[in-house]
């Protein structure tokens, strides 16, 4: 059967695309990308006056041009023409009848340039442009068009398309966020993508040929390259008629990725089919639907100046700490099937896999069913580190004797090497039987063999995950005794400490006025001003950077701004990529802060750091934002210490009163209710040590948390709204707000490893524990409140490899699938639940986040 799968993928590749699919999907990120940055393209009067330009200048250029050229070299198509054309194209049929209508042949790509390309030809394609349309510029005038539309009266409209651009480019407007990750633009990546590609259209001619009616659904590199394809017509209408017999419909109107419906049927049956004509895995690390876009900051593009030309060189910068650069990959895994079992055994089986060198993103054992065991599709996706080894132990166990410890036997155990694929990268998928070493009294005729399928994305640069950490906690009497704050990684190594100062300002003689600063000590035992408080802002780092807050009635909502060679805007909340997913648990947004970058290269903004204060957690993706990033979210923190919520400095040693129920005391404000429901002696601290100075929050977790240290944060679980959970309980279980005394815990919903375990409310002293309400290796099992034994439940608070089960925490995002589909005459976008950017994709209770558990009985 193995021979006949593999002679299958090989007729596959057989089939002719007349087009360099690499260079052309990396042109099409690249434009997709100048296309993001304009998005006034995707909607409203703007995309009108697009749309009004691509059929009465530029259809009518390219049909004059491809009968004879106007000049030597290709075309430079301007970009808004372009991205309408980009969406007309994606509809083959429809625009091969439209160019055949209006113009009696079909309008290609060839002797065409991109306006990402430019180059040369751009100047004589302006010089034709403007000899045929005096009264409209080559490049879009966007001004105009915002204040009086398309120019209807500067040139009749003879020839246009029926077809609803509108709608085109509205559903195609998300597609580049599925596709803007680091590793697609990955050659390996990309080669393995058209080679899948050709794969898809050999099931297609395949069904063809056999008149079964299937919806074919594409993952979305497959997908990349279908669209790639599809952007050169007339090669696009020749290959496809030689390959399948017929030029393939690519209509994207259903979206509907609820499960049972067609985009989920058709993504199933296209699984199915691929699995068992090739006998690969179809789905793909980091070719899965990621969710929905997130909500913008904005919706009006910021291009800031470079305000500061004297900056100290990032390097330079850095020079202060020590952070070592760690790779990070997502990893896919599924176990389809075991051979060779011992005569007459009996029982159910399951794979326990773990890190033989764990690392701060996968240090867990979880476990996952077998596919021809359990007849049940189970994959999961996690991040890790891209060295070591993957451990797997196959495991028997009695379903009678299921809450019995020793009903549970390890047959054997076998091993992968990450650098066999990884180091240097040459292939990012193996599916392969493994040889099992058996464990003492399981000795077999034949050796025990699992076969495995694993598939990565390329390593890229992992974000620093830090936290902030009090030297001590409050003493029961006021004292003045210096408190320091010690940022420490993910491994708990200190990297630097800071100390919120008052002192008198020197260059006055009215000694009763301080000044606030920022001492940081570093770990050579220098100690150095990291920043100072200059009545209107903060100075940091020697005065590169200025932290300066805003008021609320700000257009665009942040909170305040941090600027040097940079623009920075911090908003309160989860924004952008750290945007709450589905199964996330529900946190009070007002314990975030998201640090957004404003660039040339993101005009709409780009996350590059969270801060959560609640759980004195700091998330940040880019080595330059590192150092300024842990002062702005200690002095972040030191404000709201004093304080409570909702204000920001104003001048001098005050804060502004932006809430109803805030006081002032002693030149700061604090919460009302806070000194109310507090004991004397507590509020004396409060007044005068000025809540703590900490840099966390509250010592650590903070809220209602208990004493946690070190830990993931509180509220384990899921929290509000899980989604559709399929066999599954209730949401909202996890930790919820009492943890106990977690210690170095993986916070709520971590997953505790071990069976039985779990529940949220039975956390009680979890010491090095996977966290609260986290059963980890509980199968159809979960729930919260120490449920341990409890069969087909669902629950939140992590679970691990539950199966049947829909608990969130440890299962995090699940996937079915993703990208467009082919149909009868029609494809679509497929479905998929949740996203696969796990791992680091969010702070929430933990840095430290369980795998993502996909399994088809659960649905988006």
């Amino acid at each position: 059967m193995e021979m006949e799968q593999e002679l299958e993928w090989l007729e596959a590749q057989k089939i002719a695309i007349s087009v360099d699919l690499l260079a052309a999907a990396k042109q099409q990120l690249q434009f997709l990308a100048a296309v993001d940055k304009n998005r006034w393209l995707y909607e409203g009067p703007t995309l009108e006056c697009a749309i009004y330009r691509y059929n009465v200048c530029w259809l009518p250029l390219l049909a004059k041009h491809s009968e004879s050229p106007v000049f030597e070299g290709p075309l430079v198509v301007p970009l808004d023409c372009e991205w309408v054309w980009h969406c007309h194209r994606l509809n083959p049929v429809r625009y091969k009848n439209d160019c055949e209508e209006l113009f009696g042949r079909i309008l290609d790509y060839s002797n065409v340039a991109s306006s990402v390309e430019g180059g040369i030809c751009i100047r004589q394609s302006q010089e034709i442009w403007n000899k045929l349309y005096p009264d409209e510029p080559y490049d879009f005038d966007l001004t105009r068009a915002l204040s009086t539309g398309p120019n209807w009266k500067f040139f009749p409209v003879e020839k246009y398309t029926k077809y609803d651009l509108v709608s085109a480019v509205k559903r195609q407007s998300p597609f580049y966020y599925q596709v803007c990750r680091p590793h697609i633009n990955n050659n390996v990546f990309l080669e393995e993508a058209a080679a899948r590609y050709k794969g898809f259209l050999y099931l297609i001619k395949r069904n063809m040929e056999r008149s079964i009616k299937r919806f074919c659904v594409p993952t979305y590199d497959i997908d990349l390259i279908w669209h790639t394809h599809q952007l050169h017509p007339i090669s696009y209408c020749k290959d496809l008629s030689r390959a399948v017999g017929k030029i393939l419909e690519h209509d994207d109107m259903d979206s509907d990725r609820t499960k049972g419906k067609k985009l989920d049927t058709g993504f199933s049956g296209t699984t199915k089919q691929w699995e068992e004509t090739f006998g690969t895995r179809y789905w793909k690390a980091g070719a899965m639907y990621r969710g929905g876009m997130p909500s913008p900051v904005t919706k009006i593009p910021l291009l800031p100046n470079l305000l500061r030309k004297d900056m100290l060189a990032s390097n330079e910068c850095q020079k202060m700490i020590q952070l070592p650069e760690v790779k990070i990959v997502e990893v896919l895994l599924e176990f389809v099937g075991v051979k060779n079992l011992p005569e007459g055994h009996k029982g159910c089986h399951f794979v326990r896999f773990s890190k033989e060198q764990p690392d701060v993103f996968f240090n867990d054992k979880q476990k996952l069913t077998i596919l021809s065991e359990s007849k049940e599709k189970q994959v999961v996706s996690l991040q890790c580190e891209p060295k070591g080894k993957l451990i797997f132990e196959l495991i028997s166990h009695s379903p009678s004797d299921f809450l019995v410890k020793e009903a549970f036997k390890t047959i054997g155990t076998a091993s992968l090497s990450l650098q066999d694929f990884l180091n240097p990268v040459s292939k990012l998928a193996v599916e392969k039987w493994v040889e099992l070493q058996p464990s003492s009294g399981n000795l077999s005729s034949k050796p025990i063999c699992l076969r495995i399928a694993v598939s990565c994305t390329v390593p890229i640069q992992a974000p620093y995950l830090l936290r902030m950490v009090p030297s001590q906690s409050l003493p029961l009497r006021v004292q003045h005794a210096k408190i320091w704050t010690h940022i420490t990684d993910e491994n708990d190594s200190e990297i630097i400490s800071l100390q919120m100062r008052d002192s008198t300002n020197a260059k006055t003689t009215d000694k009763s006025i301080l000044k606030k600063q920022v001492v940081g000590a570093m770990k050579s035992g220098e100690t150095r001003d990291l920043a100072e408080f200059m009545r209107t802002h903060w100075s940091l780092i020697d005065s590169q950077w200025c932290l300066s807050f805003k008021r609320k009635s700000d257009e665009d909502g942040h909170f305040c701004e941090l600027i040097g060679s940079r623009m920075v805007k911090i908003f309160h909340g989860r924004k952008l990529d750290f945007e709450r997913k589905h199964c996330e648990k529900q946190r009070n947004e007002r314990d975030f802060f998201t640090a957004v970058e404003f660039s040339a290269e993101y005009p709409y903004g780009k996350a590059v750091a969270l801060f959560d204060l609640k759980s004195a957690a700091v998330k940040v993706k880019e080595e330059w934002l590192v150092l300024p990033a842990i002062i702005s979210a200690f002095i972040l923190a030191d404000i709201f210490n004093n304080k409570g919520y909702g204000g920001f400095m104003v001048n001098g040693e005050n804060l502004e009163e932006l809430d109803g129920n805030v006081e002032k005391v002693n030149g700061f404000h604090v919460e009302a209710k806070q000194i109310k429901q507090s004991t004397s002696i507590e509020r004396k601290l409060v007044l005068d040590v000025e809540a703590s100075k900490c840099g966390g929050c509250g010592g650590g977790c903070g809220g209602g948390c208990g004493n946690m240290v070190k830990s993931g944060g509180c509220g384990g679980g899921c929290g509000g709204g899980c989604g559709n959970m399929v066999k599954g309980g209730g949401c909202g279980g996890g930790c919820g707000g009492g943890c106990g005394n977690m210690i170095k815990s993986g916070g709520c919903g971590g997953g505790c490893g071990g069976c039985g375990g779990g529940g949220c409310g039975g956390c009680g002293s979890m010491v090095k524990s996977g966290g609260c309400g986290g059963c980890g290796s509980m199968v159809k099992s979960g729930g919260c409140g120490g449920c341990g034994s409890m069969v087909k439940s669902g629950g939140c608070g992590g679970c691990g490899s539950m199966v049947k089960s829909g608990g969130c925490g440890g299962c995090g995002n699940m996937i079915k699938g993703d990208g467009d589909g082919f149909g009868v005459g029609d494809m679509v976008e497929n479905r998929t639940s949740h996203e696969t950017n796990v791992g680091h994709s969010h702070i929430d209770s933990s840095p430290r986040e369980s795998p993502t558990y996909i399994s088809e009985a659960i649905a988006a």
